[in-house]
């Protein structure tokens, strides 16, 4: 966020000092970058992956993008309540985001999966990373919402790690 950039029209008020509306403003963004990066990543994953668990693993990585695409909206919303902006475009995704992207024209499924987890791990580390700022800078609404979604990408770390053990 460049407040000195921001247009005046778009300062949503809040009793957050500046220090604390940027610092948190930035982490989300970022984390937001890398929610697009991974709800593209598991749609790739979804349209591309192949093999005998062909069903079972479409569907997972399709209820998982549903999941992290739901995460987006209250993500840059939560941005716009502190009076901050938000991501405008794919460039500027890329220009933040920390998940990397897989252009593979082909890549083993369980390889999809292991890599969705490693993916997971990292946005969850963003997560308290950014919850941290929150609690330092006592903004309790962004840190009750990373709590939720913390939990959420558990979840998904959880039923990708299950999808990929061997018996």
């Amino acid at each position: 966020m460049n407040d000195q950039a921001q247009p005046d029209a778009l300062k949503t008020p809040t009793d957050l000092g500046n220090k604390a509306r940027k610092d948190v403003a930035e982490g989300l963004n970022a984390l937001l970058a890398d929610t697009f990066a991974l709800y593209i990543k598991c749609k790739n994953f979804h349209w591309h992956v192949s093999g005998p668990h062909f069903r079972s693993y479409h569907l997972l990585l399709d209820e998982q993008a549903t999941a992290i695409y739901a995460m987006l909206d209250p993500i840059a919303e939560r941005v716009r309540k502190l009076g901050g902006t938000t991501i405008r475009s794919i460039k500027h995704i890329s220009e933040l985001q920390r998940i990397k992207d897989n252009d593979e024209p082909f890549v083993d499924a369980i390889a999809m999966l292991d890599e969705l987890r490693n993916d997971n791990q990292a946005l969850v580390k963003s997560m308290r990373e950014v919850h941290e700022v929150c609690d330092k800078d006592n903004d309790i609404a962004t840190a009750s919402v990373l709590e939720n979604w913390i939990d959420e990408a558990e979840q998904r770390i959880w039923f990708l790690f299950e999808s990929t053990r061997t018996a």
